[in-house]
């Protein structure tokens, strides 16, 4: 998504069944931002993953590897990283894409985060994840 004209990259994290756990907005896809992001939604999950779905980007691989070595992620926590494995959070990020496209861009990182808050957590109650909402405005 663009802010200003400039691309920032959105971090999206969700369960198995389809619960929204965090995003986050970045100016990068760095190894620091997925780190920063990783660390963030696994600590949002009260028990750690037995597997993580990413897409190809390979900053990925330097963070979850540093996670595990750091204790956040299970060493045996499997890395998958296959195409159209993300389906279910490339579906469940649709939605977003089409309310972010009629806001027509953002002035600031800070109210496109602050917008993008508000149309996660209504996304949340049209999945009935009402536990997520309380999260996410306290």
């Amino acid at each position: 998504m663009k802010v200003r004209g400039e691309w920032k990259y959105l971090f999206r994290a969700i369960t198995s069944d389809g619960r929204t756990l965090d995003f986050d907005l970045s100016n990068t896809r760095s190894t620091k931002a997925a780190k920063r992001f990783l660390s963030k939604a696994v600590r949002a999950k009260h028990d750690r993953p037995s597997s993580i779905t990413t897409d190809k980007n390979p900053a990925y691989i330097d963070a979850i590897r540093q996670l595990k070595a750091e204790g956040l992620i299970k060493p045996d926590c499997e890395h998958r990283r296959q195409k159209y494995l993300n389906n279910r959070i490339e579906c469940d990020h649709g939605g977003l894409k089409q309310r972010i496209r009629h806001v027509r861009g953002f002035q600031s990182k800070r109210t496109a985060t602050a917008t993008l808050k508000g149309f996660e957590v209504m996304h949340m109650f049209r999945k009935r994840q009402f536990d997520g909402w309380l999260n996410a405005v306290a």
